[in-house]
């Protein structure tokens, strides 16, 4: 008996039907599919007839002694066998991204740390997550931060404290400034500078945008420099900065990991240590608050953590906090 062919709006066909008519479809036997599918010959028909009525097509030509695909049914078993190919990937895709450490990861940094710190952090990625995919970027402090509200980004690492909703911080360190001078400055080499020292020195910075400079200016708004107190701006980043520095045009500040980079390859180059407390700044990974891989994430801080052990930095173990 023909079967009529209007597709039934209201019906969808399971995939426990797609399944028995692939079966049913690969052997051209109901006995030998139902055993290749763990059920009972009844059970097996009678699904595969609930997908001729879903889909209003008749799939099969039964006879006594064997079964045979219907021109419809020829056409419709391969797309039923790519609709259970790709639910399989989809299942396998499903349990890859439970595993831990696995997929891409993909990391912000900020100038002012990504030169100093990305050794560390790439060598503890190959050595203990080496199935991360890891990606970095390197951006100013609002560029990350709009990068991880578009989910353009998945993790940052930067100074804190940023004070934005919706962002989770957790520290890493503390890192004292050091003053760095020309070799014959009147405060090469000191230890113990007052931060009042800061009120008059020709004092160089980084560009705007970079959050060092508003960390520097904090610092001297605190040693009592004047706000209108001249500040020479000239520099995109540290490596020219400290140059400047060295052709004697003024100080500047630097956190304490990139000192021996930037100044290890110039001898006209000098450093002094401020008097406690000396000022500081605090760095931190940053993620959105609630993120699907946040114990991932703080796992991954607890890591790096350990990894910095060595570097001249003041290890912070608090948990997250956010805003």
């Amino acid at each position: 008996m023909a079967m009529s062919k209007t597709v039934h709006k209201g019906r969808q066909p399971s995939l426990a039907q797609l399944r028995a008519f692939a079966a049913v479809a690969e052997h051209l036997h109901f006995r030998d599919a139902a055993a290749a599918m763990g059920m009972s010959q009844p059970a097996l028909s009678g699904a595969v007839s609930a997908l001729e009525e879903a889909l209003g097509v008749q799939l099969l030509e039964r006879t006594t002694r064997k079964v045979l695909l219907s021109p419809a049914g020829e056409r419709l078993a391969a797309r039923a066998k790519a609709v259970l190919d790709a639910v399989g990937e989809l299942m396998e895709e499903a349990e890859a991204v439970q595993a831990p450490f696995t997929g891409v990861l993909r990391l912000g940094v900020i100038p002012t740390v990504a030169p100093y710190l990305l050794p560390t952090v790439l060598r503890l990625f190959h050595e203990r997550y080496p199935e991360l995919d890891l990606q970095v970027y390197e951006e100013q402090t609002y560029s990350l931060l709009e990068g991880l509200a578009a989910g353009r980004l998945d993790l940052l690492l930067l100074a804190v404290p940023l004070g934005v909703p919706g962002v989770t911080e957790m520290p890493l360190f503390d890192e004292d400034f050091v003053l760095v001078t020309p070799d014959d400055h009147p405060l090469a080499g000191r230890a113990g500078i007052p931060r009042d020292a800061l009120r008059e020195l020709d004092l160089l910075l980084l560009d705007e945008g970079h959050c060092l400079r508003d960390q520097a200016l904090d610092v001297c708004r605190e040693a009592g420099r004047p706000d209108g107190a001249a500040v020479t701006t000239t520099a995109a980043g540290l490596a020219t900065l400290v140059q400047l520095v060295a052709g004697g045009m003024g100080v500047t500040l630097l956190p304490g990991t990139a000192v021996a980079v930037e100044t290890g390859r110039n001898p006209r180059l000098a450093t002094g240590s401020f008097a406690d407390p000396a000022p500081s700044r605090r760095v931190a990974l940053a993620m959105r608050a609630g993120a699907a891989r946040a114990d991932e994430f703080e796992a991954l801080a607890g890591e790096l953590r350990g990894a910095l052990e060595g570097l001249p930095v003041r290890l912070v173990r608090s948990g997250p906090s956010g805003v």
